[in-house]
C-alpha cells in the first residue's frame, strides 16, 4: 500500500502558539500542526536570490498572515507573543568576541544566524525553542572540536534554559528516509524539576526521551566542562582535540553538561522506499533513465580512484570513493535527499529505482512522501514551480513526521504547565 501523507489542516484547539524562523516550505509548522500547535509568526528569507521561491510556496499554502519575507536580521523583534521558537539553520562559524554596543554584550560573526536566533531568544523567553541542525554541529570545527555547541550551549544557559539534544536517524523511528539530523530543545530552566538528574533528562523524562525513545550503551553519562563565559568557550573550548566530546545525546542543566551514547528504540512500523513510490503507468518519460545514458549513472555510483591536481599547489593525490547501491533499493529507507536530487543530469548522489520497463528517477511527489509532505506541497496550483526547484526544497526540508512526534511531547508540556 502507498505511504499517503495527511493533509494540512490548522489546528481548531491548539495548545500553543509558533514562531518558525528559517521557514523554507513550511516542514515544522505542518508537523506541529498536527501535534495541535498554531503558527502564528514565519520568517523566511533567502539572500542570494532575487526570486523568493520557498516564500512563495509558504505563502500560496498557508496565507500571508503573520509571515515575513525579509533579512532576520532586520527584524527587530516578532510582532505577535508565542509559546514556541522553531528553525532548522545551517552549521556555521560560531566564534564571538566581546561588545559594547551588542544586547548581549556579545559579537558574533557577521552573517551567522546563530546570533540572530540568540536575539530573539533573549528579547521573548519563549517557553520552548526547538531547533535541528546537521549532525556536523556537535563536532565543528575541525580546529577546535565542538566548539561551536559549546558555544551554543553557553549562551542558551545564560538565556535561562536548559538543553538537550539528540542525533535522530529518521529511519530509526519507521519514516521513509534515512536523514540524520541533530535536535536541539530547550527549556526555561525554572521550569525543570531541581532534583532531575541528567542521566533521567536523557534516557527517560526529556522532550526527546520521551517522543523519541533511546537505549543506553555502555559508556554511561559523562560530564563535559563547557565555560559558562561564551568568550570563554569560543577561544579554548576543544584545542587539540581529535574527536568532540559530545556524543549524541545530553543535556545542559544549571550550566552542567552532560552527554552520552545512544540507540535508538522504536516500535513504529518502519516504512520503505517502496511505500511512497507511484505506480509506473503514473510516470512521465523524462523521469525514465534513457538506455545510452546508464552507463554515465552506473560509473558516477560505482567505486573509483582518479588523481587529481591541488590548484593551488599544484600537488597532486589520488581522490577515492567506494561504491553506491544501484539501483537504490525499494525495500529499504532511502538515503538522504540533497538539494541536488532534481532534473535528468547523471549524478552519484541522486536516486534511481527500476521500473518496470528499465529505470527512472524520483518524482518530486515521492520526494515529498519521503520527507512526510503531502502530496504536491511544493507546487501549489497558482506558482509554476520546476522539478528540479521543488526537489531543491525537499533538500532542504526536514522530516515532518519527526516534528510532529516532538511537537505532541511539547504539548503535553503546556498543558502540565497551563493553571
Amino acid at each position: 500500500m502507498t505511504y499517503r501523507v495527511p493533509k494540512y489542516s490548522e489546528p481548531k484547539n491548539p495548545i500553543g502558539t509558533v514562531a518558525e524562523l528559517f521557514a523554507g516550505v513550511g516542514g515544522f509548522r505542518v508537523g506541529l500542526a498536527r501535534a495541535g500547535w498554531k503558527t502564528v509568526y514565519s520568517n523566511q528569507w533567502e539572500p542570494s536570490t532575487k526570486v523568493q521561491h520557498a516564500s512563495d510556496v509558504y505563502v500560496a499554502n498557508f496565507g500571508p498572515e503573520g509571515h515575513s519575507n525579509e533579512d532576520i536580521a532586520t527584524v527587530k523583534e516578532i510582532p505577535t507573543a508565542f509559546d514556541l521558537l522553531v528553525g532548522g539553520f545551517p552549521c556555521q562559524d560560531y566564534s564571538v568576541a566581546k561588545s559594547s554596543n551588542s544586547a548581549t554584550g556579545l559579537e558574533g560573526k557577521k552573517g551567522v544566524l546563530w546570533w540572530e536566533i540568540l536575539r530573539l531568544v533573549t528579547r521573548h523567553k519563549p517557553k520552548f525553542i526547538f531547533l535541528e541542525n546537521v549532525d556536523r554541529l556537535l563536532k565543528s570545527p575541525t580546529s577546535q572540536r565542538g566548539r561551536d555547541f559549546a558555544v551554543m550551549l553557553s549562551t542558551l544557559g545564560n538565556a535561562g534554559y536548559s538543553v538537550e539534544w539528540r542525533v535522530v536517524n529518521a529511519a530509526d523511528y519507521g519514516f521513509p528516509q534515512r536523514r540524520i539530523r541533530v535536535f536541539i530543545v530547550a527549556t526555561k530552566t525554572s521550569e525543570i524539576p531541581g532534583d532531575t538528574s541528567p542521566s533521567d533528562w536523557i534516557f527517560k523524562d526529556g522532550v526527546l526521551a520521551k517522543s523519541l525513545p533511546v537505549y543506553a550503551d555502555d559508556s554511561g553519562v559523562l560530564e563535559v566542562a563547557v565555560p559558562e563565559d561564551p568568550i570563554q568557550a569560543s577561544r579554548d573550548f576543544g584545542h587539540g582535540a581529535t574527536v568532540s566530546p559530545f556524543g549524541n545525546a545530553g543535556v545542559m542543566m544549571n550550566g552542567q553538561v552532560y552527554t552520552a551514547r545512544t540507540r535508538a528504540k522504536s516500535g513504529r512500523l518502519r516504512k520503505v522506499l517502496g511505500d511512497v513510490l507511484v505506480p509506473d503507468s503514473d510516470v512521465p518519460e523524462e523521469f525514465t533513465i534513457a538506455p545510452g545514458r546508464l552507463g554515465e549513472w552506473e560509473y558516477l555510483k560505482g567505486a573509483k580512484a582518479i588523481d587529481r591536481v591541488h590548484k593551488g599547489s599544484g600537488f597532486t593525490y589520488r581522490y577515492s570513493e567506494g561504491s553506491m547501491a544501484f539501483p537504490d533499493l525499494a525495500e529499504k529507507p532511502s538515503r538522504t535527499i540533497l538539494t541536488a536530487e532534481g532534473g535528468s543530469t547523471p549524478s552519484r548522489f541522486k536516486h534511481i529505482i527500476r521500473s518496470q520497463d528499465g529505470y527512472r528517477r524520483l518524482m518530486p511527489i515521492e520526494l515529498e512522501r519521503l520527507s512526510g509532505f503531502p502530496d504536491n506541497w511544493t507546487a501549489p496550483k497558482e506558482l509554476a514551480v520546476t522539478d528540479a526547484r521543488r526537489a531543491f526544497f525537499i533538500g532542504n526540508a526536514l522530516v515532518v513526521g519527526l516534528i510532529d512526534l516532538v511537537g505532541r511531547e511539547l504539548a503535553n508540556r503546556m498543558k502540565l504547565a497551563r493553571p
